[in-house]
């Protein structure tokens, strides 16, 4: 359990994987509506991705071309952890700027270009 603990708070340490996780308790995303939303390299949101995920807090399932990315709250820590975070995150603007843009990122779009 120690190790799972750790692992959790070192993946919420990070603005960026916090800005993921916010975006993500709106909708299940790809790696190219995130990388969009964040203006980071896709190499770069795919490491976030890989240490959340390492971390049991994302999970992610293939829907056709694509990877989605979503918040896993198969355990009840690591959910009760995502809820309290996510709260947290709620009372700043810039988060909220974040979930209104991952609402309206749209993958179909982002890979046209």
């Amino acid at each position: 359990m120690t190790l799972n603990v750790e692992k959790i708070y070192k993946a919420l340490g990070d603005r960026s994987r916090l800005r993921i996780i916010n975006m993500l308790s709106e909708k299940a995303m790809c790696v190219c509506e995130i990388t969009e939303v964040l203006g980071l390299s896709q190499s770069t949101v795919s490491g976030h991705l890989r240490v959340l995920k390492e971390a049991e807090l994302v999970a992610d399932e293939k829907d056709g071309l694509w990877v989605e990315y979503h918040l896993c709250r198969d355990k009840k820590f690591n959910s009760d952890i995502l809820d309290l975070t996510l709260e947290i995150l709620k009372s700043n603007p810039k988060m909220e700027e974040d979930r209104k843009a991952a609402l309206q990122a749209n993958r179909e779009m982002i890979c046209k270009r």
